[in-house]
């Protein structure tokens, strides 16, 4: 049970990452072939969000709390902290790389600067100004 548990943090983790980097993509995407729906404010805030979060944790050097969790779960499975099934092996290779901390942070305060600057130069619909 605590493997099956382990693996499905990290398949959340990485639906987490694909939201953050797909959202991106579809939200520079949009701009250039004029969507409407990347500018739906919510689906904005909460990737900003989001990648801030990311970003801030990097910043104060706080392990993500998904991280903690799978390798609690792991331990308790008897596991050394990496996962044992295909799921887990498969998932967890696609997620993390051996390279040193400060590329991490670096590349999570620049992404969240891309998504913040999209923020600004593409704005989302305010929902309180009303419909144009």
């Amino acid at each position: 049970m605590y493997r099956f548990l382990a693996d499905l943090i990290v398949a959340v983790h990485l639906v987490y990452v694909a939201i953050v980097v797909f959202g991106l993509a579809a939200i520079l995407l949009g701009v250039w072939r004029g969507w409407h729906w990347i500018r739906n404010f919510w689906f904005r805030t909460i990737h900003l969000l989001m990648i801030a979060v990311v970003a801030l944790q990097a910043i104060v050097g706080v392990t993500c709390p998904l991280t903690t969790w799978e390798s609690q779960l792991r331990i308790a499975a008897g596991e050394p902290g990496r996962p044992g099934t295909f799921v887990g092996r498969m998932v967890h290779s696609v997620l993390f790389f051996q390279l040193p901390p400060w590329v991490f942070t670096l590349g999570y305060i620049s992404f969240g600067a891309a998504v913040l600057l999209t923020f600004l130069l593409a704005p989302p619909r305010w929902p309180w100004r009303g419909a144009r």
